[in-house]
């Protein structure tokens, strides 16, 4: 019976990276659960890739036809930012394992809730604050338009959203470091999806 993985984690814990690195293993075979955002597309990000990109219009055409499992909006210095994931068939309990870079612990839940606790499984990437606040400052400098209000408030937000008690009361047990060794993060989620 096929899994969906979801790696969660606060920004710059490198999160993304080892998503794409997972699905670029094609020994893993897993199929991407591409979610949908109504924030800019970034330097070096590509559509259907990290996102998909749509506007206010999109989420609501997608809302109404009741395709939207979960949705996030933030009021960020640069207004209203949705991220939210839509149930398009790419899950089959009968296929092959899906890989979902959820986000946040309550994107989880309802993800969760809506396919069935059997079906889910969260691995919580953890990374130590001074690392993630450095990766996001290089990653800001290489924008067009570097958002430094918005990076700093994602990080303090990430400090609340993640805390121990909500990890805990989402029943999230599967946290693996991601310091300064990726290589040796990657291998060991790696392994973890390899044993489902």
């Amino acid at each position: 019976m096929a899994k969906i993985i979801c790696l969660l984690g606060k920004s710059c814990s490198g999160k993304d990276t080892i998503y794409k690195k997972l699905i670029a293993d094609e020994n893993l075979g897993l199929v991407p659960l591409v979610t949908y955002t109504t924030r800019p597309l970034r330097s070096g990000e590509q559509e259907g890739r990290e996102y998909h990109f749509t506007d206010e219009a999109g989420f609501n055409a997608l809302k109404e036809q009741g395709k939207v499992i979960e949705d996030r909006s933030y009021d960020t210095v640069y207004g209203l930012w949705r991220y939210f994931t839509v149930d398009d068939g790419t899950f089959d309990p009968a296929g092959k394992n899906v890989i979902a870079a959820a986000g946040t612990i309550p994107a989880y839940i309802r993800l969760r809730d809506h396919f069935g606790a059997d079906n889910i499984v969260a691995l919580m990437i953890e990374t130590d604050d001074g690392i993630r606040l450095e990766r996001a400052m290089r990653r800001e400098k290489k924008q067009a338009t570097p958002r430094y209000k918005e990076m700093c408030r994602r990080f303090i937000t990430d400090s609340e959203d993640f805390d121990d008690a909500k990890l805990k009361e989402a029943g999230i047990t599967n946290v693996f470091m991601n310091n300064d060794d990726l290589a040796g993060c990657v291998d060991k989620v790696k392994e973890f999806i390899r044993r489902l």
